[in-house]
Order: structure tokens, then C-alpha cells, then sequence
């Protein structure tokens, strides 16, 4: 996943990305650290305000290429059983065969398959995200946040990231009408990433 660049960097639409030789040393893989990162999405609820949730048991690799961000890879491995919304009669509903059937899908995957530096500190990462045993495409827009040692050593990269799927594209497609109209449910749901990872 290409999280390198420069901010002061500018370049034409059709010319290769310039890459910061002093950002090189990230080269490398890392292993995402749970304690410090979020794998979030946001859910439209009865048409008038937003559930938010997340999923507490994850792991996942990164492999960087500071040369070239388009050799960059992500991997990423979640537990659905995890899932944390706050309210623990709606994480049960999630994991019932209404929604994620976590008894017969236990996990939700994603691999790389394309990084794309699109200037300063934005790139973009699309992959195949698999659930409920049903695999589509996805593409996740990304910041970078930098680089640091931690006061135990560890090097780490950190960045944001954002996406949004239909929830029906991959057979989730319980809901509910309201009297009102509308639905329970939306099919659009927002993904966000607040990911920090450690050099291997």
C-alpha cells in the first residue's frame, strides 16, 4: 500500500508520482498493532440518525515499497464475532443469520490487488473483500499519517482510510420497513480506517 510521498511534491495528472528518497527507509513489512487501530463502519438507522461500530478482534500485514507504492500490498483478517456496536442485543442481531451468520462465516477478509499514489499524501488501495463467502471489489482512499519510533522502539507508519459498499452486493440484505416510509437498514454503509502498524 503506497504510503509515501512528498506534501510539497506536485506533478501532472499523467506523470508518475515523485517519491521522497528520504521516505525509502519505510521500506519494509509490518504487522498491524490491534491496540492502536480502528476498523470502523457507519450504518444509517430508521432513516434519521447514524449506528456506528467496530470490530474488536483483527490482524492484519502491511508490505511497503517506498521505490515504487504500486508494489505496496495489505492483508487484513477480522473476527465477526467482534463486532461491537454498542448495544449488545443489536451485535447479537448482527451476528444472527439475519446479517453476518458468524457460526458459518467466522471472518471477513481483504487482499490487495492494486496501490496507487495520487499525490502528497493521498493514495489508493483496491482489493478483494470477502464476506459471508461472497467476494467483491473495493476501493479504499487513503492518507497518509505519518512515521515515528515509539518510546519502546518500534517503528511505526500510520494512515486514514475510507470506503464505501452496498451491503446487499454481498447478500446482506435483511430488513425492515417503517410506517413512515423508508427502511430499517441502509444498503450503503461507510468503512473507516485508523490504522497504525509496526516495522517487522
Amino acid at each position: 500500500m503506497g504510503l509515501f510521498g512528498n506534501k510539497s511534491a506536485t506533478r501532472s495528472a499523467a506523470a508518475p508520482a515523485p517519491v521522497n528518497p528520504d521516505l525509502a527507509a519505510l521500506t519494509g513489512d509490518y504487522a498491524i498493532d490491534p491496540s492502536h487501530t480502528t476498523i470502523g463502519f457507519v450504518a444509517r438507522h430508521a432513516m434519521v440518525t447514524n449506528v456506528k461500530g467496530k470490530f474488536l478482534d483483527f490482524s492484519g500485514t502491511l508490505h511497503l515499497d517506498g521505490g515504487d507504492p504500486a508494489r505496496s500490498t495489505a492483508s487484513l483478517d477480522v473476527t465477526m464475532d467482534s463486532i461491537d456496536t454498542g448495544s449488545a442485543d443489536r451485535d447479537g442481531h448482527l451476528k444472527s443469520s439475519d446479517f453476518f451468520r458468524t457460526d458459518e462465516f467466522p471472518t471477513m477478509t481483504f487482499r490487495s490487488t492494486k496501490a496507487e499514489a495520487l499525490g502528497g499524501d493521498d493514495y489508493r488501495i483496491t482489493g478483494d473483500l470477502t464476506i459471508l463467502g461472497t467476494t467483491k471489489p473495493i476501493t479504499i482512499d487513503l492518507e497518509f499519517a505519518g512515521a515515528a519510533k515509539d518510546p519502546f522502539g518500534n517503528e511505526r507508519v500510520g494512515f486514514e482510510g475510507k470506503a464505501e459498499i452496498l451491503r446487499s452486493e454481498w447478500g446482506l440484505t435483511w430488513n425492515a420497513a417503517l410506517e413512515t416510509g423508508g427502511v430499517l437498514v441502509s444498503d450503503k454503509i461507510k468503512l473507516n480506517f485508523d490504522v497504525s502498524a509496526i516495522k517487522q
